[in-house]
């Protein structure tokens, strides 16, 4: 049946029945900023949606850009459980389906509200008493569906330190990993929330979740049996509290693994090569790094060998990660930016110059080991004072 669409040449949302969902409405009686508005759509087809100058961009459901504010807009739906992992669902979006129908399937109660056109609130599930006690409650059973939602559990443990999981929903999520459903999760998926929760003020209550449901053992072993050490907690925490960037924040949480343990978590996560790298060299020089005694040459193989002559702000980066391992403000970081500085000052070209024409080979070597000579001496000079 062709159904009538309103002029909407002004407002393509003229007639539909369109309602405010999810973290907008959540944030909003938080009294926190909101980001992010998404809407869900009852009683409409694609072909309404496309008719108004929405554009399609859901790839597994209905969702459609709005044409002026470039909101999200998904037509309503149902999901069916059909296999493991999360995207193991059968989705079914058609007019019929009501608005409760659709929060019906939402994971926590919280996130599970709604407002209409006129600004009244709707409310299912009692998410409003929920976020008035700071509780992570599932809606329904179905939670255990889709194992990504322990994860977003977690993330929000980082992002509200205020709430905490209910004890029902922490059952079934153990369940979920005794079940094997996290073992369906991609790595991708993985990092995408571990990412997003490490960047928020408490990201160690995102690790704490996770630990405390099993996931963690079950995702990234290693991790596991570091999480555990105070080291590694204080660390994330000062990595935390000075607001540092992610691939700082990565590299202190697993500074305390071996290099082929931080190698199997960053493989189970495939985590960027910025954190991979960084974690990888926090792991390998922590120690040299902190030691004060080198000679010029050690200093500037180091140097060569974290390739910082060529990328200081990687190097730079490096020498924060470590200020977040120990109390002391700056374990040798400015002895080491002191030579940095001075090994890149030296003009490798000028030098260059001055060698006399040899056969390629030799005055190769010949300009290598000058330009090492003048950087160490240059080192020395930089370290004596």
């Amino acid at each position: 049946m062709n159904r009538p669409i309103a002029d909407s040449s002004k407002d393509p949302t003229a007639g539909l029945q369109c309602y405010q969902v999810g973290g907008a409405v959540r944030d909003a009686l938080l009294g926190l900023p909101v980001q992010d508005r998404d809407w869900v759509v009852v009683g409409a087809t694609p072909q309404d949606m496309t008719a108004r100058g929405f554009t399609p961009v859901g790839r597994d459901f209905p969702v459609f850009l709005h044409p002026l504010t470039h909101e999200e807009y998904a037509l309503a739906r149902t999901e069916r459980k059909s296999g493991q992992g999360y995207r193991g669902f059968v989705v079914h979006c058609a007019p019929e389906v009501s608005l409760e129908e659709d929060l019906l399937r939402r994971d926590l109660t919280v996130n599970a509200m709604a407002i209409d056109a006129a600004g009244h609130l709707i409310d299912p599930h009692g998410g409003r008493q929920d976020v008035s006690q700071g509780l992570l409650r599932h809606v329904s059973e179905a939670f255990v569906e889709d194992p990504v939602r322990i994860l977003r559990v977690a993330r929000f443990c980082a992002r509200f330190s205020e709430f905490r999981i209910a004890e029902p929903t922490l059952a079934l999520m153990r369940k979920m990993v005794e079940h094997g459903e996290v073992d369906a999760l991609v790595p991708e998926r993985i990092w995408q929330e571990l990412s997003r929760g490490l960047m928020y003020a408490r990201a160690d209550r995102m690790l704490d979740a996770l630990e405390a449901c099993g996931a963690l053992a079950r995702m990234l072993p290693a991790l596991s049996q570091t999480w555990s050490d105070s080291e590694v907690r204080a660390a994330l925490r000062r990595s935390v509290n000075c607001d540092l960037p992610l691939p700082i924040r990565w590299a202190v949480l697993l500074h305390r693994l071996a290099i082929d343990q931080a190698g199997a978590v960053q493989t189970a996560v495939r985590a960027p090569q910025a954190c991979s790298e960084l974690a990888q060299m926090l792991i390998r020089e922590q120690s040299e790094l902190r030691r004060r005694d080198h000679d010029p040459q050690t200093r500037l193989t180091l140097l060569e060998r974290c390739d910082a002559l060529r990328k200081p702000d990687r190097f730079d980066w490096l020498l924060t990660a470590l200020t977040c391992l120990q109390e002391d403000v700056d374990p040798g970081g400015n002895l080491w930016r002191r030579a940095l500085g001075a090994a890149r000052a030296v003009q490798a070209g000028v030098i260059a110059q001055a060698i006399s024409a040899d056969p390629a080979s030799t005055r190769t070597e010949r300009i290598r080991a000058a330009v090492a000579q003048a950087r160490c001496a240059a080192i020395a000079r930089a370290s004596a004072s």
